[in-house]
């Protein structure tokens, strides 16, 4: 696919939401996500622009008719994310921006390898109390079903390959811009959307569509973003002494 994944992930109140919207200002052509959801809207949101709001019985026929991508329960309400929607922006070359749990977060990873995964984490306990308290949008047993939920979400940050602390918003903000950028620049990412910009090397050689693999042990470096040790790439002719320099172009000589 021509676009890129990125999966954002957090506990209630640390920021997720915040840090998604400015990264969608920063970055026009990244797009937001509208997940289903069962739970009513809160002060300011709107439907088809934060979430679509369904009730239970239009969420199981949606669920049951395959067409959520992941699904979960979340403090008693169900959220869920559109496949097909996911699938046609992504093959557009847009880059979208899912917004949801670390349950439905895993559920799209399995699916969708190269999905690039977030997490958010608050500085503290305390001072994740203290923005679930000054957001004043939750009564107080909500709060602390909240904070009893996010000490079991913290445990989950192993799972995605990228964890922001949020404690300073603007270095969080600027942590999660670059995530996004670099996303764009990734060798799948840049041979689905500008293979015309690609030496002829790297591209399909055309008999009958076959697919290539590329064997990266032993040459990758722990310094290139997004390739790992041992690592293969689909549909890259290219010699292992070939993908050495190719690497070594991109982390420079050191």
């Amino acid at each position: 696919m021509a676009g890129s994944l990125l999966i954002v992930a957090a506990p209630s109140g640390a920021g997720k939401t915040s840090l998604v919207r400015h990264l969608l200002q920063a970055r026009p052509k990244v797009r937001l996500s509208v997940s289903f959801t069962t739970r009513p809207p809160r002060p300011g949101e709107r439907d088809g622009v934060d979430y679509f709001f369904v009730d239970h019985a239009r969420f199981e026929t949606l669920r049951e008719a395959g067409q959520l991508l992941e699904w979960a329960v979340v403090h008693g309400n169900l959220y869920g994310t559109s496949r097909e929607w996911i699938e046609s922006q992504m093959n557009a070359g847009d880059d979208i921006v899912l917004e949801i749990d670390w349950q439905g977060a895993a559920q799209v990873m399995a699916d969708f390898a190269m999905a690039i995964g977030i997490y958010i984490l608050p500085p503290s306990m305390a001072a994740l109390r203290e923005r679930l308290i000054g957001r004043g949008q939750d009564a107080f047993e909500v709060i602390e079903r909240r904070l009893a939920a996010a000490r079991t979400e913290l445990e989950q940050a192993h799972r995605f390959q990228y964890v922001i602390i949020n404690q300073d918003f603007n270095v969080a903000a600027s942590e999660l811009i670059a995530i996004a950028d670099v996303a764009r620049l990734r060798f799948d990412r840049q041979l689905a959307a500008e293979p015309a910009h690609l030496p002829p090397q790297l591209q399909r050689n055309g008999k009958g569509g076959r697919t290539h693999i590329v064997d990266l042990a032993g040459v990758a470096d722990p310094r290139v973003i997004g390739v790992a040790a041992p690592a293969v790439i689909p549909g890259i002719p290219v010699a292992p002494d070939d993908a050495a320099r190719l690497l070594q172009t991109a982390i420079g000589e050191h």
